[in-house]
């Protein structure tokens, strides 16, 4: 008998004391054993739920009153009395509840047995081990061998949690800042058609990257300061061989540029917080987008080029284009149909001269109301006034003609119609208008599209070299969406419209787009794993630069993106 007082009293088991104890009393007073259905077989599941609350457990509770939920009448009142005060072994959740009645797994018993059998051993330790009884004792021991496999997994999963979190704790980045990275390889190239000026275009393959690494921080939980940082090596076809801002990727460089040999740089550099309960401000000092503070009504093919669509028109309304650069943006939900955004930014912030500055240089600004119906249905009406910042670097779309000021500036292959004009810098000014659309029609159909019209004025004549006037430009688009297609985390997509286009004008030496040029995109997007992609897709192009004498153009790319 003395060995097997022994062998129990040395045995963790010996915790187990403290449910017998409770259940035994429980059984006195009411007569009413534990259900055996509320606990579930050894092949239940803990929900993640269950372990949140588990994990959540408040410090150890002297007196049963401090459990709220606890009343003198539950049957159970006694048997937790005597585990509280008795054995000093059950604990409750952060807002002082017990939550009795709740059903628990074979994990949670487990857990609790292991903190009772660590209590019961602490008594003993201390010489108060009358207070077991030798029944206690003997069921406790058989408690312990039919949860042996349990508590092993619970004492498992702990010694894990403690070992990762001190991994995380060595090696973390920062306790306020997270590292996200996004990296293209694009293999592309003209299969066939003619340039801007009707000469063919090269049919040369190339392969080129674009890589983005975003530190973002938050100070607060609820605010967020973005750091970009990028690098790219591939320069827009129109720069080099369509010598037409029609097609241009979204993820290649500043349009007409000639200097991205992957030298790395701070591409963007803003500063998000709330303002009270449904108001957003973004504070954008560096490379600022409509897209940081707008709805562009395109979900699915608005993916800034890592996603979705291939091209710059693919991915969204030509006119958002026109705004770019440092500045303030701010969005203010009403509620959850109606929403307004609000942004003003300037080209050349940072640059203390005349004609530049945050004020007195290329500057866009905008209001958009966005409104809900419904879950599935989003619309949106945009107006844009811009300076100087005529669907430029970081957008081109469209026409020569339609991008006339950084068409002049900045394209040396121009058709022959506006050649004498080449070089030449005109100041300009622009009022656009815009409705989006874009329908979930089902889980796998989403149908979308835009319309979009800007009336431009040549504010010089640049002592009597060109004419002074207004040009009309129109443009819009029809859209597809089909996401999981083939596959979880799968899209494929349809793009069909015209890019902007000059629809008249009334600068006598600068005709309107005698033509019309449609761009017709596909894509399939896909999903290799959780951070691989991989999208083949052509966009074609009937009458390049909206001139009927030019053959159709054909580009293709297969992207790669990376995520991490």
């Amino acid at each position: 008998m003395q060995k097997f007082w022994q062998s129990l009293l040395t045995s963790p088991a010996v915790f187990g004391t403290i449910l017998i104890v409770s259940f035994a009393a429980a059984a006195q007073e009411v007569e009413r054993p534990i259900a055996k259905e509320t606990i579930p077989s050894p092949t239940t599941v803990t929900s993640q739920q269950e372990v949140d609350d588990t994990a959540q457990q408040q410090a150890q509770v002297t007196s049963v009153s401090q459990l709220s939920d606890v009343q003198p009448t539950d049957w159970a009142f006694t048997a937790l009395q005597s585990l509280v005060e008795r054995y000093g072994c059950i604990a409750g959740y952060p807002n002082s509840t017990y939550r009795g009645n709740r059903a628990m797994t074979r994990y949670e018993f487990a857990a609790g047995l292991n903190a009772c059998l660590d209590r019961v051993n602490e008594l003993i330790a201390t010489a108060t081990a009358d207070l077991v009884k030798k029944e206690d004792l003997a069921t406790l021991q058989r408690l312990q061998e039919e949860f042996a496999a349990e508590l092993a997994t619970v004492r498992g999963r702990v010694d894990a949690l403690e070992t990762a979190n001190a991994q995380l704790e060595a090696n973390q980045f920062s306790t306020t800042t997270k590292l996200n990275a996004e990296v293209i390889f694009a293999l592309a190239g003209v299969a066939a058609g003619d340039d801007a000026t009707g000469r063919k275009i090269a049919r040369n393959s190339i392969l080129a990257d674009r890589i983005r690494l975003n530190l973002d921080t938050s100070f607060t939980g609820k605010d967020l300061l973005r750091t970009r940082l990028q690098a790219t090596n591939l320069n827009p076809f129109s720069g080099t061989s369509t010598f037409t801002p029609e097609g241009d990727f979204r993820f290649a460089g500043g349009a007409f540029s000639d200097d991205n040999n992957n030298s790395v740089g701070i591409d963007a550099l803003l500063y998000q917080f709330p303002l009270g309960e449904k108001t957003t401000v973004v504070v954008e000092a560096n490379a600022g987008a409509v897209d940081d503070f707008t709805n562009t009504v395109n979900p699915y093919l608005d993916g800034d080029g890592g996603s979705g669509a291939l091209s710059h028109f693919g991915t969204r309304n030509p006119i958002y284009y026109l705004l770019n650069g440092t500045g303030l943006g701010l969005r203010h939900e009403f509620n959850k149909n109606f929403e307004l955004s609000l942004g003003y930014l300037a080209n050349n912030a940072a640059v203390p001269e005349k004609k530049a500055g945050l004020f007195d240089g290329p500057y866009g600004a905008m209001a958009q109301l966005t409104i809900k119906p419904s879950e599935k249905l989003t619309l949106g009406l945009t107006y844009i006034n811009a300076y100087n910042n005529d669907f430029t670097a970081n957008g081109s779309t469209g026409s020569n003609r339609a991008n006339l000021r950084s068409a002049l500036l900045n394209n040396p292959n121009l058709p022959a119609a506006l050649a004498p004009f080449s070089g030449l810098e005109v100041p300009v000014s622009s009022n656009s208008y815009g409705a989006q659309a874009s329908w979930q029609l089902s889980d796998r159909f989403i149908l979308g599209g835009w319309v979009g019209y800007t009336n431009t004025r040549n504010l010089s004549t640049k002592g009597g070299q060109i004419d002074r006037g207004t040009l009309e430009i129109w443009n819009w688009a029809v859209t597809l969406a089909f996401p999981d297609l083939g596959k979880k985390g799968n899209l494929a997509g349809i793009i069909v419209g015209m890019e902007p286009k000059v629809t008249g004008s009334t600068i006598s030496s600068i005709s309107k787009d005698r033509d019309t040029s449609y761009h017709i995109e596909a894509f399939y997007q896909y999903q290799v794993n959780d951070h691989i992609t991989i999208t083949p897709g052509i966009i074609w192009l009937t009458a390049p630069d909206h001139n009927n004498d030019n053959d159709d153009a054909v580009i293709g790319a297969l992207r790669t993106t990376f995520t991490f």
